[in-house]
């Protein structure tokens, strides 16, 4: 699909706990003509929004099914537990998932996390959104492990979090449709990865150099020309030989090459 089969405006679809502002505002400025519309979608409906048009181009959390997709992974975020502010892990700033072993951990429905095998003790049922579980973990039901940002998303007065070790870590990246890369997704794909306005990757070639007018260059050409007959065939970019043919320089006396002493006038 090229850039004639674009839509005039830019769709741009972000999960929980991606904060795009950055990009888009960089889009604003280089594109102001192109109409950007933030589109934000949960993280299990992230890869069906860009399947299904919803929009042109989305950060989503990896893994993807990359038959039709391409992805450029962008970051990958700390884990963290999320705890009451009294529970035993608060204590500490750092727990691992050995330390968890005895503990009840949420496993929501659209967990982010590719986990293995989840930590802890699980629960009878599982929530079915993130949201959900930070409930429960209020209520004392059990723990939560998320990626950092949505720990501060969805953060409680009541509740805290910590660094937990040895888990799978949240990575982000840009998705889009493969064939449906248009001009537009391009332009973002370069703002995302730092590429600057001229650059040759970019769909936007930089200005052509000004041309000097003629009439200058040809006035300019005729001042050289009548510099170079003054000269008397003195050499382009050489100072000119003084008193006795001799060019002052390295090694030459400073009174013009003359040699020993001078003569009384008469």
């Amino acid at each position: 699909m090229t850039g004639s089969d674009a839509s005039p405006s830019f769709r741009l679809a972000y999960v929980p706990g991606v904060t795009p502002a950055k990009w888009v505002r960089i889009w604003h400025e280089r594109l102001p003509e192109v109409p950007l519309t933030l589109v934000q979608v949960s993280a299990g409906e992230a890869a069906d929004a860009l399947r299904d048009g919803g929009a042109d181009a989305g950060f989503l959390r990896l893994p993807v099914d990359r038959t039709d997709l391409s992805a450029i992974p962008m970051y990958t975020e700390t884990s963290v537990v999320v705890v009451p502010k009294d529970h035993l892990v608060a204590a500490f700033d750092e727990v691992s998932v050995a330390d968890l072993a005895d503990e009840i951990v949420l496993h929501p429905l659209d967990d982010t996390l590719d986990w293995a095998q989840p930590p802890g003790r699980p629960a009878f049922e599982r929530p079915a959104t993130t949201p959900d579980a930070i409930e429960l973990v209020a209520a004392g039901i059990g723990l939560l492990v998320v990626p950092q940002s949505l720990a501060r998303l969805y953060h409680r007065r009541d509740l805290t979090y910590r660094t937990i070790t040895d888990t799978p870590q949240s990575q982000v990246a840009l998705s889009w449709r493969e064939d449906r890369t248009t001009d537009q997704v391009e332009d973002f794909i370069g703002i995302v990865r730092g590429r600057t306005v001229n650059s040759s990757r970019g769909r936007r070639p930089a200005e052509p150099a000004k041309q000097r007018p003629a009439g200058k260059k040809d006035q300019q050409s005729g001042k050289k020309d009548q510099s170079a007959g003054k000269g008397g065939g003195a050499a382009r970019g050489k100072a000119p030989a003084g008193r006795g043919g001799a060019r002052r320089g390295a090694g030459a006396p400073k009174d013009g090459g003359r040699r020993g002493r001078p003569r009384r006038r008469s």
